[in-house]
């Protein structure tokens, strides 16, 4: 079996500030014109709460708090010839917005109510949606 032909991990970051949630707009990579939290690949021997800090000032500029690990997706991109298994971690913003620190993968971020998405999503989050969540559940509170 190939190394493409193998499956990756990638983690999305669900970044809240107030009442809504951080969603950009995918560029130059699969899932073009979609839109997706913050996120990546999980690099060898990074933690998870790592990885989300890591993605999110990369992609964002943007420092979270409050770590908290949701759920995981299994994400099969037929078009493009991938699958992901990816971690969807649940943080809070600091303070801030947003800046396109990735141009050349992010056309723009945005922040949004969760129960009016931009649309399309990207995959994880289509079937982030079909698993219920709402980062806004009482039960994701600490």
């Amino acid at each position: 079996m190939g190394e493409e032909s193998r499956s990756k991990v990638g983690l999305g970051v669900c970044v809240v500030k107030g009442n809504r949630v951080l969603f950009g707009k995918r560029k130059n990579t699969h899932g073009e014109g979609s839109w997706c939290f913050p996120g990546g690949h999980l690099e060898f021997n990074e933690t998870w709460e790592e990885c989300a800090r890591r993605e999110t000032m990369e992609e964002t500029g943007l420092k979270i708090k409050n770590l908290r690990f949701i759920t995981a997706t299994n994400d099969i991109f037929e078009k493009e010839g991938k699958h992901y298994i990816t971690i969807i971690i649940l943080a809070d913003c600091i303070s801030g917005d947003p800046k396109i620190m990735e141009s050349d993968k992010c056309e723009k971020w945005g922040w949004f109510e969760y129960g009016k998405q931009p649309q399309p999503l990207f995959i994880s989050q289509q079937n982030l949606n079909k698993q219920g969540f709402n980062p806004f559940d009482k039960k994701y509170k600490n």
